[in-house]
């Protein structure tokens, strides 16, 4: 029996070269071109059907009913909310609650911030915690408008 019959298609290696790198980056370029292009469209579709929806909840008279109910209800709620906030036991809570909010917010840019380094200086993509869990690093990309950072 012969046994070039049930060899496998033999691929010539070649070293990365810069073209072929090139080659790579400008195909992903145009690839996120053609999402961010799709994503223009879902968002442009999405409006047209959010409102035709909308519109259908505007003719509707029973909804529109409970619509108001709904706000007449919500006011009161809030003005019984701050009546309760103006309680200096209520007022001390809320501002704790704020400044953890706050202070939790910094710690997590922080620890991004700390991870990110660690993951770039060791190359170690995970980490044990105090309480034995191991925790793998990721980061989350996004595409922002340049114009809206400045």
């Amino acid at each position: 029996m012969d046994d070039s019959d049930n060899k496998e298609p033999q691929v010539a290696t070649q070293p990365n070269t810069g073209n072929d790198e090139a080659s790579v980056v400008m195909n992903m370029e145009s690839m996120i071109k053609t999402l961010i292009a799709s994503q223009e469209k879902f968002k442009e579709e999405l409006g047209k059907h959010q409102d035709l929806l909308n519109a259908i909840f505007e003719n509707d008279s029973t909804y529109q009913e409970h619509s108001e109910a709904a706000k007449a209800a919500a006011k009161i709620k809030s003005a019984t909310k701050q009546q309760v906030l103006k309680q200096p036991q209520a007022a001390d809570l809320a501002n704790k609650v704020k400044i953890l909010r706050s202070e939790l917010k910094e710690n997590k840019a922080s620890l991004s911030d700390y991870l990110r380094e660690f993951q770039r200086m060791s190359g170690i993509s995970e980490i044990e915690g105090h309480d034995g869990e191991i925790r793998e690093i990721v980061f989350t990309a996004k595409l922002v408008n340049k114009s809206s950072r400045l």
